[in-house]
């Protein structure tokens, strides 16, 4: 079974980056083949998952490619495959003839593929290569129309935002191979040396906490929106912004190897939970909403990672996926009919698509951690951890559950008004509206919907208990009673009162700039990196069209012109020479030929002629 884990990446991989090559020639099939190679990698993945293969090849001098399906990659590799399914399914009538539908599903196969490379390389070289993969391929669906020049500058900020951060990563392999982890196994890294165990727990966690979106980078998850929903799907699930989540649950025991780097991971993924659930409740842009609400849902999961509740992380990310993947599709399938994502011009949009509202209602509540729904159950898992580390942890994580109550209730309340008398007038303000689902929506819809609902159940003492032994954390602590009933009843109160504020008459108050604005940390950013980074580039393009390719210009000027002269020199000197030796050597000819008349007394003529010069030439010569 060592070739399954290859062959779980190359089937997504391989046909990803076949389709995306075919381009237009595969658009026809791309709708069935698409869903039907992630169907592949979703057996692949069950198979993986039950019978735990790992797998291995040289790759440079001393260090191996490794490969392994355990306990942990176990989860994430069926939840990865499913989520992707999904999405895809979804896909197969969102794009009309006109779009590029085999580059997408490509694309979007390739991008799966990299993340499930992520999480079952056991070697920092192979890892790289897929965090690589996954921040190229994430780069291309951001921007995936590319005709539109906002949508590429959204792709770059995003790229570059999430690249600064992923140089931690090649920091934290200098490190490991300084430290004595020469064979850069992941599950080596905590025995590396002092004080490279400390510069490898950094460069891991500025990486992770990069590609998750958390503080202070989250903006480029605001920038990623404007590519195509399905794409803010699959992202923000069980894909890229999870990756960085799954690398610190994974490598928890590096953080725990150093004082510091628990208690700073935990500590930004409590304050990301906070703050960015404030920015979600300021939001009126449903996609934009649903892109805060991710930072700080993921904020649980480094939480999570940094207090030591990995089985707590892996309930909180399974779940969060399910519900957030299809909060993104229902929120695209209304972008694709009304033609709008912006929460007011969405009143009533339940109430006419009703398979995609009770989806959408189902995850919101979900999201927002009612009971019994899945992350109630899981947020108190990762709490319960934050708790024992921390009675502040454990505050700053219950305030921002409450705040997501709120922003969800938020939503709910939105699109389950009734509709409004003019409510056309709101619609079209993004894209012309189809007035319709495709008909490919409301399964994969149905199936996540019921994931999110169910799998709570991970958080039952029995399942709980396999789960945290499945992860190797068996001795993780679990939330008492109170603690359940605690927060089940604040998200209820809050929830309550969230919906009792928008029944209030009279506009709602406006948020807070700084909270509209996503902290301002787009325009610090922007100030700090997009812009620098970008003139640097531009710069560096001006000095490599003028003096690299004008040096290559310039000599190719010269070895023209000297060619020219060399022609110069041959035609008017060397040939002119040889055609004046040539003309020469013929009137000498000429004048050869003339004595020779065929007279003899001529001929007696010149030779007397020739010996009266000679007589004479002797004569001087005495």
């Amino acid at each position: 079974m060592s070739a399954l884990p290859w062959l779980l990446v190359a089937v997504p991989l391989c046909s990803g980056a076949l389709l995306a090559a075919a381009g237009r020639r595969a658009d026809r099939l791309a709708p069935v083949l698409g869903p039907a190679l992630a169907a592949v990698t979703l057996v692949l993945a069950g198979t993986a998952a039950a019978v735990r293969p790992s797998a291995g090849a040289p790759l440079l001098a001393g260090v191996r490619a490794g490969l392994a399906v355990d306990g942990l990659s176990a989860v994430m590799v069926v939840t990865v495959a499913a989520v992707m399914l999904c999405v895809l399914v979804f896909s197969a009538t969102e794009f009309g003839p006109e779009e590029a539908r085999g580059r997408f599903h490509g694309l979007m196969l390739f991008f799966g593929g990299a993340m499930l490379l992520t999480v079952t390389a056991t070697t920092l070289p192979l890892l790289l290569m897929a965090w690589e993969a996954m921040g190229a391929s994430s780069w291309a669906l951001i921007g995936y129309w590319w005709r539109q020049p906002a949508r590429v500058r959204a792709a770059d900020t995003a790229f570059l935002a999430t690249r600064s951060a992923d140089l931690g990563l090649y920091l934290a392999a200098g490190a490991a191979l300084a430290g004595g982890a020469g064979g850069l196994e992941l599950a080596e890294l905590p025995a590396a040396a002092s004080p490279w165990v400390h510069v490898a727990a950094g460069g891991v966690a500025a990486a992770a906490l990069g590609k998750s979106a958390q503080l202070p980078l989250s903006f480029w998850l605001s920038r990623a929106m404007q590519g195509p929903s399905p794409v803010s799907a699959l992202l923000h699930s069980a894909t890229m912004v999870a990756a960085g989540a799954y690398l610190l649950l994974r490598l928890h025991p590096l953080l725990a190897a150093t004082s510091w780097a628990g208690p700073l991971v935990a500590w930004t993924g409590a304050l990301t939970a906070l703050l960015l659930g404030a920015v979600a409740l300021a939001q009126r842009d449903l996609k934009q909403l649903l892109a805060a609400s991710t930072c700080a849902q993921i904020g649980y999961m480094v939480l999570a990672a940094g207090s030591g509740a990995v089985a707590g992380g892996v309930t909180q990310l399974v779940a969060h996926a399910a519900a957030k993947s299809a909060l993104f599709l229902a929120a695209g399938a209304w972008l694709t009919a009304l033609g709008t994502k912006q929460l007011p011009a969405l009143r009533g949009a339940a109430r006419r698509y009703r398979a995609v509202g009770t989806a959408f209602v189902v995850c919101a509540l979900t999201l927002a951690g009612l009971p019994p729904l899945s992350l109630w159950a899981a947020k108190d898992e990762v709490l319960a951890g934050a708790r024992a580390e921390s009675a502040g942890l454990y505050a700053v994580g219950l305030a921002g559950a409450a705040l997501a109550a709120a922003y969800s209730v938020k939503a709910v309340w939105y699109v389950t008004r009734p509709r409004p008398a003019r409510a056309a007038e709101g619609y079209d303000t993004e894209q012309r509206g189809t007035r319709h689902v495709g008909r490919s929506a409301p399964p994969p819809l149905a199936v996540l919907t019921a994931a999110a609902a169910v799998l709570g159940v991970l958080a039952l003492p029995g399942p709980a208990a396999w789960l945290k032994r499945l992860v190797g954390s068996p001795a993780e602590p679990s939330p008492t009673a109170w603690e359940l009933v605690l927060s089940g009843a604040l998200a209820a109160a809050v929830a309550a009162a969230a919906w009792w504020w928008g029944n209030r008459p009279g506009a709602l108050p406006a948020a807070p700039r700084w909270a509209r604005e996503w902290l301002h940390l787009e325009r610090a950013a922007d100030a700090l990196v997009v812009r620098p980074v970008l003139a640097l580039a531009r710069s560096l393009a001006a000095f490599d069209d003028r003096v690299v390719d004008g040096a290559v210009r310039a000599a190719a000027r010269g070895g023209l012109a000297a060619a020219r002269t060399a022609r110069r020199v041959d035609d008017d000197g060397v040939d002119a020479a040889v055609r004046a030796v040539a003309a020469g050597t013929g009137r000498l000819g000429r004048w050869a030929r003339r004595p020779q008349t065929g007279l003899l007394h001529q001929y007696y003529a010149q030779a007397a002629v020739g010996f009266a010069v000679l007589a004479l030439i002797v004569l001087l010569a005495r």
